[in-house]
């Protein structure tokens, strides 16, 4: 892990909100340059599509909660595949891309359909029960988004408490597919690659990775973003929580129960192809 005074920094406390999933997009800069970022998007669902569409339907799933939508890449990617998708965020300066896609493809059926909703995942369930019915075939929470949930408890119940209602939102047999950083790798070396499965801008990225220890352990990583090219420089920064693997498998059982069934890729891949992945992707199913 790194130890210079530039990467590290020591809290007597947390410091950290106990509302929920804070809204780091609030001001708008973030969302607009975080487009320009995760660059075409075609090219970017292109990465992983063929792999997730081939998951979805060997499991039967027909109707997907996006709970990390965003702009709007996954779900539009979905609803293209022929899904019936509702979406979810906190951030309404997010919510406002994929809400201008879907005026602007309003003549086309799934479109038409699709529901976009704000919301906060420590509330999720109750805040769309009536939607959820008999519970969705899949939840997708991917692009690291997850780790925007901070832990205010130092006992991580903010983030078993969103993973409860991701669950509560699937019915029986129903998928959950959750993806965060490779931590680890981030803590231990003290670096961030730029470029990976979800991020890929033609324009130059470098990633600036600074850790925030809480009674010597980390309790939160932050990343300035810088993006040049094409007469552009923008920067911005953003704070993620930093799910261990070990941890966040322990904590998908202790939800989910032990018996559930539960895989890892990395990168999209068979985890013993990719050893050392940007990005861990966990399914885990509801008994």
């Amino acid at each position: 892990m790194p130890t210079s005074a530039d990467s590290v920094f020591i809290a007597r406390s947390a410091g950290i909100s106990a509302e929920g999933v804070r809204d780091q997009y609030a001001d708008g800069k973030a969302a607009k340059v975080w487009e320009i970022f995760i660059g075409d998007k075609n090219s970017r669902t292109e990465n992983y599509k063929n792999f997730l569409i081939e998951l979805l339907r060997s499991k039967g799933c027909r109707r997907i909660l996006d709970v990390a939508c965003g702009t709007g890449v996954d779900s539009i990617m979905l609803l293209e595949e022929g899904y019936e998708v509702v979406s979810v965020d906190a951030s309404d300066k997010m919510l406002k891309y994929a809400l201008k896609e879907r005026w602007n493809r309003r003549k086309e059926p799934a479109f038409d359909r699709w529901i976009i909703e704000e919301a906060n995942w420590l509330t999720l369930y109750d805040d769309i029960k009536p939607i959820v019915g008999e519970g969705f075939d899949a939840v997708i929470c991917l692009g690291n988004s997850f780790a925007h949930l901070m832990d205010d408890s130092g006992a991580q119940l903010n983030h078993k408490q969103a993973i409860q209602n991701f669950q509560m939102c699937l019915k029986t047999g129903g998928i959950l597919f959750i993806d965060h950083r490779n931590y680890d790798d981030i803590l231990e070396t003290g670096d961030t690659p730029a470029k990976s499965i979800y991020y890929n801008t033609s324009h130059t990225a470098d990633i600036k990775t600074s850790v925030l220890l809480y009674c010597g352990k980390p309790a939160m990583v932050t990343m300035d973003y810088l993006i040049e090219g094409n007469n552009l420089s923008s920067e911005f920064r953003l704070s993620y929580y930093p799910h261990a693997l070990q941890n966040f498998t322990k904590i998908l059982k202790e939800i989910f129960g032990e018996k559930s069934k539960h895989k890892l890729y990395g990168d999209f891949k068979e985890i013993q192809v990719e050893k050392k992945p940007a990005f861990y992707i966990h399914l885990i199913e509801k008994q």
